[in-house]
């Protein structure tokens, strides 16, 4: 049987999520499919058992298994079901429905939902039967009228994000326990809040370790004496991977020529683009954009 693009989740009325902010659901192989793939305006965690291939940004992730599934809006996603027998919840909320300094903070640390993270969690069976219990109270609790509801919702959604870290903890995930990790969430977040690239008219601004730390009012050295400190790796470093991940995006999922690429990731002129790309990435844009086709 020839493989189906789909999606994990279902076909949600994309319209109750944005008027309530919440929505979740229990799948199965039933589902129409959805050839969908692009960026959405919400969240999505999926716990789902099947035979899928997940591209989720540039990454591509085999599962045949019972595993959840972390989508961020702004990184492009698409499922392909080899399996059609694929079954399990899915929920849908948006980030303005994650309301209260604690649960946003759950969220924007997470490295389940940061470019470059690990959006896929495998789970065990005990672990699926808890997992199974939150979803199926959440879809009680959306049934319901109870007043707090809301605030119910959220603490399911915390208790998914705490039970998946639980399972496969990052060395990655920024706690600010101290001033280093406190400068280097911030520049994280800075770093993040770029993206996505709409428009060329919008280009990137932030490129350099010396231009973040300008924006945080702090030495560069003290900036990338932090980063290092706190995750490993230069800040330089995680600016490259980043603008290379979402050039890879604009590449594999746009019409934009190179030259739009180029100008939308604040490069002056495309030559510049094209060494910068083959530096990190070792390919250059345009035989990168031929082999994802």
């Amino acid at each position: 049987m020839a493989t189906q693009q789909v999606s994990a989740a279902p076909k949600f009325s994309t319209g109750d999520v944005k008027l309530s902010g919440f929505k979740v659901q229990e799948i199965s192989a039933a589902l129409k499919p959805s050839h969908a793939y692009g960026r959405r305006d919400f969240y999505k965690i999926v716990l789902v058992t099947g035979d899928l291939i997940i591209h989720y940004g540039d990454q591509t992730i085999e599962i045949n298994d019972t595993f959840l599934f972390f989508a961020n809006p702004n990184i492009p996603h698409a499922v392909v079901d080899r399996s059609m027998n694929r079954k399990g919840y899915a929920c849908l909320f948006t980030e303005a429905f994650i309301a209260g300094r604690e649960h946003a903070q759950i969220l924007q640390n997470s490295p389940l939902f940061r470019s470059g993270g690990t959006p896929v969690v495998r789970v065990n069976s005990g672990q699926a039967a808890f997992l199974t219990g939150l979803y199926q109270k959440m879809m009680a609790v959306q049934r319901s009228d109870y007043h707090y509801k809301d605030e119910l919702l959220r603490n399911c959604l915390a208790l998914i994000l705490h039970e998946a870290l639980s399972m496969q903890p990052s060395q990655n995930v920024l706690t600010q326990k101290n001033a280093a990790m406190r400068i280097t969430y911030l520049f994280m977040e800075l770093l993040e809040r770029q993206f996505p690239i709409e428009s060329t008219g919008d280009p990137l601004r932030l490129r350099t370790a010396q231009d973040f730390a300008e924006a945080l009012s702090v030495h560069v050295n003290y900036l990338n004496r932090s980063v290092k400190e706190a995750t490993g790796k230069p800040t330089s470093v995680h600016i490259a991977e980043r603008i290379a991940a979402e050039a890879k995006t604009l590449l594999q999922h746009t019409s934009w020529n190179i030259a739009d690429i180029a100008y939308g990731l604040g490069f002056e002129y495309p030559t510049y683009f094209n060494n910068y790309f083959k530096r990190i990435t070792g390919s250059t844009p345009l035989s990168f954009r031929k082999r994802k086709v």
